[in-house]
């Protein structure tokens, strides 16, 4: 079963709460009635009031002021995340009419990064014709990472592909494969090899092609995570499969966040997705801050952040509602 079928069918077992601030929007409209339709969560507004949980999320958790707690939570966006970080909500899809610096700035403010992440960054799910998913990134935030913001991309991207594909075999992609190129680039991605134990640096015909790979002595060539050197390279990437192989690039997603307010029961990473339509193979800058889940049964928080058309907005809420919903089943 496809990773999309999949998240289907676990969104449908369950009913998990979704903020939608920007429900004024008529595709977020839309999609919030699809979504209720097919019975996938539960929409919900921003409250009409702040509540002292959301200020003590921001104040407690965060270590805000309380008077400049109370002034973000005049704001829609900041409340919704607010209302994730507090328990009020288990996600929270936005975007359609917010830049995504101001969605990013409010789960920052509200939820804060996962344990041991220091950046946030961004990957796609990528579906091809006949059947292979991989997990592509950093696509669309960290422009030139630096091999300290490379190992993040690549540990959290990681954990991306674990909760979406079931395993992760990364690799570390360059122009050059082992020991036989040298450049910053290059030492770059050793470097972060080296500190990860992930496959790299390797070119990308040795990272997927089992017989390249036998010849140059690196990997499996079973790779279903690449991680690029650039944003340069991964973006480029990404739209040539898309134009050239007729992959479906889903996303991007933004990882690396998770919730830390009110909540104490444990929690493990787990991946939040999206899809569009089967007729619909191309993204519309979507973003997705991938969080954590609880262990028990309660979803944790996450944060979608959304362009795109009602059909895409309900996808992405789809496979982020079966998303934080798997964790304790993996």
């Amino acid at each position: 079963m496809s990773v999309m079928n999949k998240a289907r069918s676990i969104a449908a077992s369950t009913s998990t709460r979704v903020v939608f601030p920007e429900r004024d929007d008529p595709r977020v409209a839309e999609a919030t009635k699809r979504l209720s339709a097919d019975g996938l969560c539960i929409a919900l507004d921003v409250s009409d009031e702040v509540t002292e949980a959301q200020v003590a999320a921001l104040v407690s958790a965060r270590g805000m002021k309380e008077a400049m707690a109370r002034r973000l939570l005049q704001k829609p966006l900041y409340r919704a995340a607010a209302m994730v970080a507090a328990g009020e909500a288990d996600a929270m899809v936005a975007g359609a009419d917010s830049p995504t610096r101001r969605v990013i700035e409010a789960a920052s403010m509200a939820i804060g990064l996962a344990n041991g992440v220091t950046i946030p960054s961004s990957y796609f799910l990528m579906v091809f014709p006949d059947g292979r998913e991989f997990v592509f990134a950093d696509c669309a935030v960290n422009v030139a990472p630096d091999a300290a913001a490379l190992e993040a991309i690549a540990r959290a991207s990681a954990e991306t592909a674990t909760a979406l594909l079931g395993d992760a075999r990364v690799a570390l992609l360059s122009f050059s494969t082992g020991s036989s190129g040298a450049g910053d680039s290059v030492e770059r991605v050793r470097c972060v090899a080296e500190a990860t134990g992930y496959i790299g640096p390797v070119q990308a015909d040795a990272a997927l092609n089992a017989t390249i790979a036998a010849k140059k002595g690196l990997g499996n060539g079973d790779a279903n995570v690449l991680v690029f050197p650039s944003l340069d390279a991964g973006n480029i990437a990404y739209k040539l499969c898309q134009e050239l192989a007729g992959a479906q690039a889903i996303g991007p997603f933004l990882q690396g966040f998770c919730p830390c307010g009110l909540r104490s029961e444990p929690r493990s990473h787990c991946g939040r997705h999206c899809r569009f339509d089967a007729g619909d193979h191309r993204p519309r800058a979507t973003r997705l801050i991938h969080g954590s889940h609880a262990a028990s049964s309660k979803a944790a928080a996450s944060i979608a952040i959304i362009r795109s058309s009602s059909a895409g907005m309900t996808q992405t809420a789809t496979l982020e509602l079966s998303a934080c919903r798997r964790g304790p089943d993996r």
